[in-house]
């Protein structure tokens, strides 16, 4: 989806299609698709892929346009935000929790404490890597609500890791993103004692 472009309706997303490839793979593997345990799998999954990868079709810009203006200037921070994401190297799920904290502009405007977990949600919900997911977080926080700074701390397992390839259950992967005010050393050192001190 280009920056800047429409946003595509769920409409978008060809079921038949997908439930089609989920046969082939079945087949592709050496099961029977006809048998009765599998017989409606491939359905099943056309329909998860649908819910998993919703957020391919939401803009961050609907979900950050409610603002309040309550005179807050301070560290803002929802931390332990839990989610789902898909590994787009392997399709498999990888899911941890995300803390996403800002320092309102300076007109004292926020946006609603589940607007932020709403925010890590649609951005999980696509093929993702978490690198990227992080990022995405934080550079919507830095378009939609100007803050003086942004920071963005997320903490995944990832399952192409545990249970296949390098087979390591349990291994965390921790990434990080920072922008403006937050990039002050005192100021970042307060906020990861927040997200830190749980």
């Amino acid at each position: 989806m280009a920056a800047g472009g429409p946003v595509p309706g769920p409409d978008v997303v060809d079921k038949p299609r997908i439930a089609a490839a989920v046969r082939e793979i079945l087949l592709a593997i050496g099961e029977d698709p006809d048998r009765s345990g599998l017989l409606d799998t491939p359905k099943r999954v056309a329909n998860a892929y649908t819910e998993m990868f919703a957020g391919l079709h939401h803009d961050p810009a609907e979900i950050l346009a409610t603002t309040f203006d309550l005179d807050h200037e301070e560290l803002v921070l929802v931390k332990d935000i839990p989610f789902y994401s898909t590994c787009e190297h392997h399709l498999v799920p990888f899911h941890g929790v995300a803390h996403v904290g800002y320092i309102p502009s300076h007109d004292g405007k926020v946006t609603g404490l589940s607007k932020l977990a709403r925010l890590v949600d649609m951005f999980a919900r696509r093929p993702q890597v978490q690198e990227r997911l992080t990022t995405q977080i934080v550079e919507a926080l830095v378009t939609h609500l100007k803050p003086r700074g942004a920071i963005v701390v997320v903490e995944c397992e990832h399952l192409c890791m545990s249970m296949r390839g390098i087979r390591k259950p349990g291994a965390k992967t921790v990434t990080s993103a920072v922008r403006g005010q937050l990039h002050d050393p005192a100021t970042r050192a307060e906020a990861m004692s927040l997200i830190i001190g749980r």
